[in-house]
Parts: structure tokens; sequence; C-alpha cells
């Protein structure tokens, strides 16, 4: 056999490595399957319905529906990816996980993931950034809608049979108004945020924003500052994320610049908006309305000042489903098996 170098050169690609030994003369090339061990921590939060067999042709899978931290180990203690999606992992979860090299997040945040130390451990973090744009702009006029026409009023008024034997044929009781001619705020305007400022417009809305960072760029629509869009708008949508500049950006003091009219939705995160001084407004008729599809603690918590309120027809509450058409969820199966398959290749995609 030739004689050859000590250097070892280790290439992976599609889950196979191929060891190269290099001599001055020949390449020997020795060929074998890799097979990575890929834990589904908590399917649950994806929802039913979904395919995840996507996930096989990378190595074997095994799926548990949650996790709880006391399971971390028996769950994932031979693991060398995790897919995850709220479970919180850091230097303590770490330790006890020694094979992990990937965690993939379902999700485009990653607050629940502890990147400094996954990064001095070489552990690479991928999410799914703008999987849900779509998903969270048709929420975001959905539960508009129906709280701005008292759908669920309405709903119930021919149900509960009050419509039947009336004389007249309709009920305008709870009036209600366009969208057209309005002015529309928009706090946060990223992806979702241009693509819910399209809808509002092709609805006659004047849309304005406002930058919670501070960044300058230039947008279709103007730009106002934050205090200003308070004062000025009818409707005020919330699609940024929760850090140190928008936590309770919407206080007590904010509700006492703005219209009374106004209706204003969270799809962003909770903690933007603060829930003691929202239940106050809406009890006190500061504002006509509320949609929140986030809250500060989820789920909700039984003394939430939100469930507690007296006027509770003025707010709607959906459980952070806003991202969660089939058609994203689907859309996150597939960006992982992208980061996967980019991480085993030895690329970079979606890093975080």
């Amino acid at each position: 056999m030739e004689n050859y170098t000590s250097k070892l050169y280790l290439i992976t690609a599609n889950c196979q490595c191929f060891f190269i030994l290099g001599s001055i003369t020949k390449i020997y090339v020795i060929h074998y399957n890799l097979i990575m061990n890929i834990v589904v921590l908590d399917a649950a939060t994806l929802g039913i319905g979904l395919d995840l067999s996507p996930f096989n042709k990378f190595g074997d899978v095994t799926v548990f529906q949650n996790t709880d931290y006391s399971e971390l180990v028996s769950h994932a203690g031979n693991a060398d990816v995790v897919i995850v999606n709220k479970m919180s992992l850091g230097e303590n979860e770490f330790v006890k996980l020694p094979k992990l090299k990937l965690i993939c997040l379902s999700a485009t945040g990653f607050d629940n993931i502890d990147v400094k130390s996954a990064e001095q451990r070489g552990i690479a973090v991928t999410n799914v950034p703008e999987y849900s744009t779509k998903s969270v702009a048709q929420h975001t006029f959905s539960i508009l809608l129906y709280q701005l026409q008292s759908l669920k009023f309405y709903d119930n008024y021919v149900l509960n049979r009050e419509y039947s034997g009336k004389s007249s044929f309709t009920n305008i009781e709870k009036s209600w108004t366009e969208i057209a001619g309005k002015n529309w705020g928009i706090i946060g305007m990223g992806n979702i945020g241009r693509s819910v400022a399209k809808i509002a417009k092709a609805f006659g809305a004047n849309v304005f924003w406002t930058s919670t960072s501070g960044a300058k760029r230039q947008e279709e629509y103007p730009e106002i500052p934050f205090k200003e869009l308070l004062k000025s708008c009818d409707i005020i949508s919330i699609h940024s994320p929760l850090n140190n500049k928008t936590r309770d950006l919407i206080s007590h003091n904010e509700f006492k610049l703005v219209k009374k009219n106004l209706i204003l939705l969270n799809l962003g995160r909770g903690g933007i908006i603060n829930e003691e001084a929202l239940a106050k407004a809406l009890d006190e008729d500061v504002i006509a309305g509320a949609c929140l599809d986030v809250v500060t603690s989820e789920p909700i918590n039984d003394d939430n000042p939100l469930v507690n309120m007296k006027k509770r027809e003025k707010l709607l509450i959906t459980p952070h489903i806003a991202w969660a058409s089939l058609e994203a969820r689907n859309c996150v199966i597939q960006q992982i098996c992208e980061n996967m398959k980019a991480f085993f290749n030895g690329e970079k995609r979606n890093r975080v």
C-alpha cells in the first residue's frame, strides 16, 4: 500500500462522511453512512395535521409532543440535533446534551436559546424567519373585522333566535365603521408590518408607521413620531419584537394621548402593551376596543387584568395563533429541512 500523509480530512454531505487519506500519488477514500440522532422536543407546539416525515432523510428521528426539563436527558441525551419551539435551552441544559451539534428552532424568535453559550460549545443554532408573514397579516384583519363590526354580537343575535319573527329585516343596534379613510398606525415595519400596510391601503386607510429601534429607512408610507402616531391614528397594530425599547411601550401615560375611537391590535409580543393599563383603558372607555393574539404570560394567567375586565366585550384575545396557518406551519417543516441540509453540507443558513 502506498505511503500516505498523517493529515485526515472529513467532508460531510447529505448525512454521509468521506475520510480522505492523501498521499503524493494516491488518494484513498473511505465512505460510510453517518446516522444522526434527531429529536423533536415539543411537536405539540406545531399543532396537528403536519407531516414530520421529511426529517427522516437526515437520520433517526424521535418525536416527543412535549418535553419537561426533568425529561430532557431521557428524551435527548443522545441527540445530535434537537428541533425545538418554546423550550428554553442554556448552559444548564447543554451540559446534559454532550453530543448536541445543532439546534433547529421551529420559530423565528430565539430568545429561549442561550446563543452565546451554544456558540462557545460549538453548537449551531438556526431559526425560521419570515415563514408566517401572510398568516399574521391575514389574522390581523380577521380579528380587527370581528371586533370592528361586532360580529360576535350579531352572530349571537341570530343563533339565539332574537332575529326570528322581528318586524325589521335588519338590526343595527351595534354601529360599526369602515376602515376606509381611517388613519392606520403600524408599530414595527418589518415584513409583516409591510404586508399589513399593503392590505390596509387596499381597504382605503391612510397608513403611517413609527420605528421603535430608531433605524432610518425608506418606506412607501410616511414615518411619524411615536407620540404623533398615538394621537392621530384610529387603528394601531403592533408587529414588533419585545425588547428593552418596546417593553411597556403603551402604558398608562400613552393611553392619555390616544383617540377615543381607537382600536388597538397586538400581534407582536405580550408585554409591549401594559395589560393593567389596557384593561383600565377599555373599562373606562378611553379606547373603543382591542384585539390581541399575544399576552405577557402564555397561556394566560387567571389573575391577568384582561380576564377580569368589566367590559370584556370590548376585547378579543386569540391564543397566539396568528402565525399558525397550515401553509405557514408546513413552511416551517420545509425550512428546518433546508437548515439541516445546509448544516450537514458545511454551509451556514439561517444561523442566529
